[in-house]
């Protein structure tokens, strides 16, 4: 008997070991499945992330692409306007020469042509001979 119980201690001992050597497996499968979850939420966290700030940086890269799309039409019109109102500006100022001008030249030509019916005058009394004293 004492041989029998001896056994049975030994296949006791041996049962009670390869129970506990289960539960520290158990445990670390456990642990491992948990770490495992909180990495992919982690992970799936990390993608929302991403995927909300490539989201915004997409809608504001475009407000800005409009906003300098508006500024550059702006800017065209104002060169535009600022253009035509100097060319209108040059052309006022060229018409009011070239009238000046035309005034001027028909002065010139006004005097001219008194200056030279004066001078005929002139010529003409000089040109014919002076009366003769004896008639």
């Amino acid at each position: 008997m004492k041989i029998t119980s001896l056994i049975a201690a030994l296949v006791a001992t041996t049962a009670l070991t390869a129970l506990g050597q289960d539960g520290v497996v158990q445990d670390v499968k456990h642990g491992a499945k948990k770490a495992g979850e909180t990495i992919k939420d982690g992970l799936e966290t990390a993608g929302e992330k991403t995927k909300e700030t490539a989201k915004t940086v997409g809608k504001k890269t475009k407000e800005t692409a409009e906003t300098v799309g508006e500024k550059t039409k702006e800017t065209g019109e104002t060169v535009v306007r600022k253009t035509k109102q100097t060319v209108d500006g040059t052309a006022e100022k060229a018409a009011g020469t070239t009238q000046k001008t035309h005034h001027k030249s028909s002065k010139s030509a006004s005097k001219a042509k008194a200056q030279t019916t004066e001078e005929q005058a002139t010529d003409r009394d000089s040109n014919t001979p002076a009366p003769s004293p004896t008639p």
